[in-house]
């Protein structure tokens, strides 16, 4: 079983920074794309940023500059530093990441909880 725990959520003004981690855990073998996906109120999910086990970043347009992701594959701990927040990045994020898990090595993505981003105006 694989378990994806994230922390740092919360609310923060217009223009503020907060930092998302999700670490998982359990039956892992090998960890292909982790990343962060977010839904607003009446949205559909939609992809914030991926980082592949070398490091290679994918940014959705709407963020980049602004937020960074970043892993840490001994932790294997996902972060999302994000900076210069606007009212419109209000949303849940969720955290996601492929696994390979042991000892069958089967792959599957894997979703975290969520952690509610709030930005005021």
């Amino acid at each position: 079983q694989v378990q994806l725990v994230e922390s740092g959520g919360g609310l923060v003004q217009a223009g503020g920074s907060l930092r998302l981690s999700c670490a998982a855990s359990g039956s892992i073998f090998s960890i292909n794309v982790m990343g962060w996906y977010r839904q607003a109120p009446g949205k559909q999910r939609e992809l914030v940023a991926d980082i592949t086990s070398g490091g290679s970043t994918n940014y959705a347009d709407s963020v980049k500059g602004r937020f960074t992701g970043s892993r840490d594959n001994a932790k294997n701990t996902v972060y999302l530093q994000m900076n210069s927040l606007k009212p419109e990045d209000t949303a849940v994020y969720y955290c996601n990441a492929r696994i390979i898990t042991s000892p069958r090595y089967l792959m599957n993505d894997y979703w975290g909880q969520g952690t509610q981003v709030t930005v005021s105006s």
